[in-house]
């Protein structure tokens, strides 16, 4: 029998790698994730992606985060958002200026992926809660960890209990059809901690999920079968 985990309490996506992002009230989700998640990133004259790290792939760009972006119902191109949340009229012009890099430009997904990890990243409100009593002098926010689905669990719900998730496969509402193939958990980086509109600067965030759990935190899971999922939609384990 179908476990219920929980119920959808917010959808995310993030149209341009390491900008805030947009919240849904429903997605259409295939192989790749949630449409027109990471869909763009901003990459440099090497070929390399902005990002909160440096590594073969990616660059870090300090000051992504302040920004935002949205695609709406459009996956044609994003609209950009400067710091105080204006629409950037050009994102090229805007981002040389605003990280002082000649030979940046936003570039949509080809044959190198956007994505750090695996497609979808599943956050509960029974872990995030557990962050609030863990680091209590910090503004604990859903968008320090950048998930693409909060999940509202029961009353008394452990803390970390997505890791009992890891090989189990979860579906949507009958509606839905979406399927997911919960893997690991992301292993967390400064990146949670960086400010951003609103969130301050927060380095005990990342300190307290280390020292409890490994730096690990959320469920990130491969999509089994293609779908739509919604908010108020329930996850059941199967």
């Amino acid at each position: 029998m179908a476990e219920i985990i929980g119920v959808i309490e917010q959808l995310w996506r993030y149209p341009v790698k390491s900008t805030g992002g947009e919240r849904l009230d429903s997605v259409e989700v295939d192989e790749r994730g949630l449409a027109g998640d990471r869909l763009y990133a901003v990459r440099d004259g090497s070929g390399r992606f902005g990002s909160g790290k440096n590594t073969r792939r990616f660059r870090r760009m300090d000051g992504l985060l302040r920004l935002s972006s949205r695609l709406g119902h459009r996956l044609d191109g994003p609209e950009l958002f400067d710091p105080l949340g204006r629409p950037v009229a050009d994102p090229d012009a805007f981002l040389r200026a605003y990280l002082q890099r000649p030979d940046v430009a936003l570039a949509r997904e080809d044959a190198v992926s956007h994505l750090d990890q695996l497609p979808v990243s599943v956050l509960t409100t029974a872990t995030l809660d557990w962050v609030r009593r863990a680091a209590p002098s910090a503004v604990v926010d859903e968008r320090r960890f950048r998930p693409n689905i909060l999940l509202r669990t029961p009353p008394d719900t452990p803390p970390f209990v997505e890791d009992g998730w890891f090989g189990r496969e979860a579906r949507g509402s009958a509606r839905s059809g979406a399927r997911l193939t919960f893997v690991r958990a992301s292993e967390r980086c400064a990146m949670t901690t960086v400010a951003q509109p609103g969130l301050p600067h927060a380095p005990e965030i990342l300190k307290a999920i280390a020292q409890a759990h490994d730096g690990r935190l959320d469920a990130l899971a491969e999509i089994a079968m293609p779908g739509r999922l919604g908010v108020g939609d329930t996850l059941s384990l199967v």
